[in-house]
């Protein structure tokens, strides 16, 4: 289906309304939910969220947990009770998790007890109430109201995702429901899912791509198995036990996976691999291929503020592996010159996404979105409100789009987009330093290391000693420094600003 051919949009909680009432729809550590109880807790916990917890429609509704019951059903149960979902990535830490909650307003944060006690009273903002993830479902389970479907405007804001920026703080994305569902509906149909399907979900479910597998396998009546694993080996045992058919990833951790010996009952299952996070290598993708031969490989290429722009045909993957490939259903992808015109064959231009897949801003921070989310170019065929990526591509004779660079300064770590500036700032805080530069150097795993260049404050000798331990206890692993790099002096530019280009330039000598 083309990008001009947009279905009908539904509220997000009808997803749950969607397979068979005998088929599997989630398999949980205490147990498997079939389609009919998937609906039956989905209806509970939205009847408890608007008369048990009294929130009012339109109000913030956070989690902070591990992969369960609660991250998988929150996402339908708030859309259907008229609420908007604020999922907190597990991995952030406490001072993450507090901006979040105050920059959303959250009105009730639900998060597991050991969360929940590392929170201080500064951390919750006036007007949010705090309840334990198991003192929720003994609530819901002494019965109450359960809620049918919703009737909602499929244009109502279903959810915040929370992304980080090049510079400050995580910054909340604004995604409709219609956003959501399309999002499922394009995924399901160019991966050509069905109810015969069983996706290991490894990914953050507070991410976009992680999110998303359970949109598309319950919309095309498939199960998920949500899974957080401590070693890749746990990812290999789940996908055999669980007759997985479909894994996602990031390429570091593809990398570690195809360093290890698979049994033939778990690469027998796979027949659909899904990559997007980060770009795969040639030697990346022969490796895919050696262990996963009856596998097909998409490659995939994403923006938060748009849901997906990009897949690439599996059917191409050997000849073109570097490729982001062409726009996904409902998307429109273009490749805009630095003129403001359409760029020529293999000429280099800005990927601006247009159509129904862009979110509708950055929540409360009108300069941010009339920065990324302006008018769609003159020559797009969908026109309205298109995001404008930042990121430089160009597009090749076959209509294949290829990656060439990033206008900021954003590291792409593991998989995740991290700010600079909230590592520099995590390090200043200390007061162990008087200057910091965070940047991303060139890794075989990890695509970006963080690389973090520091002026001490005092003695560089003791600080050296104390600061990989503050860095620990306030940011994310994600977030770590790879390697910290002290200096006496630091360079500065032509306007006195630190040097980081110079900076950058070093580290990859």
């Amino acid at each position: 289906m083309s990008a001009d051919r947009i279905p009908a949009t539904r509220p997000l909680d009808h997803l749950a309304m969607i397979g068979l009432d005998s088929d599997a729809a989630l398999v949980l550590r205490e147990g498997v939910l079939s389609y009919q109880d998937l609906r039956a807790r989905v209806a509970a916990l939205s009847g408890w969220l608007r008369d048990g917890a009294g929130l009012e429609p339109g109000a913030r509704v956070a989690t902070w947990a591990a992969k369960g019951a609660l991250t998988c059903l929150m996402p339908l149960a708030a859309a259907r009770a008229g609420l908007v979902h604020v999922p907190i990535n597990p991995l952030l830490k406490r001072a993450q998790a507090a901006h979040i909650l105050a920059d959303s307003g959250a009105a009730l944060l639900v998060a597991n007890a050991a969360r929940m006690a590392g929170l201080s009273a500064g951390d919750v903002p006036d007007g949010c109430r705090t309840i334990d993830e198991v003192a929720l479902w003994a609530a819901v389970g002494q019965g109450g109201s359960s809620l049918g479907p919703s009737a909602s405007d499929p244009a109502e804001l279903a959810a915040i995702l929370y992304t980080s920026g090049s510079t400050g703080a995580p910054k909340g994305v604004m995604l409709s429901h219609a956003n959501l569902w399309l999002g499922a509906v394009s995924v399901a149909q160019y991966l050509g899912l069905s109810a015969a399907d069983r996706i290991l979900a490894v990914l953050p479910l507070a991410f976009d791509y992680g999110q998303n597998q359970l949109f598309s396998t319950w919309h095309a009546g498939g199960c998920v198995i949500p899974l957080d694993y401590l070693t890749p080996r746990d990812v290999i045992k789940a996908v055999a036990r669980h007759d997985v058919t479909t894994l996602a990833a990031v390429p570091p951790l593809w990398v570690q996976l195809t360093e290890l010996e698979w049994p033939e009952d778990a690469r027998a299952s796979l027949t659909r691999l899904t990559n997007s996070g980060g770009a795969l290598t040639r030697d990346l993708v022969t490796r895919l291929r050696a262990l996963f031969p009856a596998a097909r490989i998409f490659a995939m290429y994403g923006l938060t503020e748009a849901f997906r722009s990009t897949y690439l045909d599996p059917a191409l993957i050997d000849a073109q592996p570097t490729s982001m490939g062409s726009a996904i259903p409902f998307a429109e992808v273009l490749v805009v010159a630095d003129g403001g015109g359409e760029a020529a064959v293999d000429e280099e231009g800005e990927l601006v996404h247009c159509g129904p897949l862009v979110a509708q801003g950055y929540w409360r921070d009108a300069a941010r979105t009339a920065e990324r989310f302006r008018p769609a170019p003159a020559f797009s065929r969908l026109g309205g409100t298109a995001v404008w990526s930042g990121d430089r591509v160009r597009r090749d004779a076959q209509g294949l789009l290829h990656f060439a660079g990033r206008r900021d300064a954003m590291i792409k770590s593991a998989g995740n987009r991290i700010s600079p500036q909230e590592i520099e700032d995590a390090a200043l805080a200390t007061g162990l330093v008087a200057e910091a530069v965070a940047l991303g150097v060139p890794d075989a795993r990890l695509g970006q290391a963080i690389h973090l260049v520091v002026r001490a404050r005092g003695t560089a000798s003791e600080a050296a000693l104390d600061l990989p331990g503050k860095l620990l206890q306030e940011l994310p692993n994600f977030m770590q420094p790879k390697v910290i790099h002290w200096r006496e002096t630091m360079p500065l530019g032509a306007t006195g600003k630190l040097d980081r280009a110079a900076l950058a330039l070093e580290l990859a000598a």
